[in-house]
């Protein structure tokens, strides 16, 4: 069964907006998977404080996150069809880059950000399922992390643990939150196999 699940999925593209905490473990789960196609973006370099809860290793450290993120999702999955932007999303370069997805994931850290690639989505694609994380900061709590959708958007996460200093993301609820994304962006995508 697995098999044809994969030569489905293959044929099936996914944009992801950050490849932070959520997005590069929400994009290696989807890799994993034979998700085929993948638009992600990022600016970003690796730092040491990301290793805590971020795919990535030490000897990346200081490399950009895309480029290092396309040669992990390599390594599991050598057939994926990959775009990895090394840019800051805009609006209109969502509009430019993720107009063909099947399905956006948003892995931004800034609520700000989160806003406006709902707006944008909605407003551009409103029947464009949009699946994003709310809610992963700190540890424990595991009861609380959800699913909630509204629509074409699904929020995974508890909706209330907001990153502080005092309540860092962290590996566990982070990477919960991360395969939560993975896996309502499977369901979607799934729901007319047959």
């Amino acid at each position: 069964m697995f098999e044809k699940i994969y030569e489905f999925l293959k044929t099936k593209k996914v944009g992801i907006a950050g490849a932070g905490g959520l997005g590069s473990n929400c994009a290696m789960a989807l890799a994993r998977v034979g998700v085929g196609n993948m638009v992600i973006a990022d600016f970003d370099v690796i730092e040491l404080f990301n290793l805590n809860r971020q795919y990535y290793f030490w000897d990346q450290l200081g490399n950009k996150k895309v480029i290092a993120l396309k040669d992990n999702l390599r390594k599991v999955n050598s057939k994926i069809n990959l775009s990895a932007l090394n840019l800051k999303l805009t609006p209109e370069l969502v509009k430019e880059h993720y107009a063909d997805c099947d399905v956006i994931v948003e892995a931004f850290d800034k609520a700000e950000e989160k806003l406006w690639l709902i707006e944008t989505v909605q407003t551009e694609w409103p029947e464009k399922p949009l699946v994003i994380g709310v809610g992963m900061a700190g540890w424990g709590g595991s009861n609380d992390i959800h699913v909630r959708q509204e629509g074409n958007l699904y929020i995974c996460g508890d909706e209330k643990a907001e990153v502080s200093d005092d309540v860092p993301p962290i590996a566990p609820r982070v990477g919960i939150v991360a395969n939560m994304q993975a896996n309502v962006v499977l369901e979607i995508l799934l729901k007319d196999f047959k």
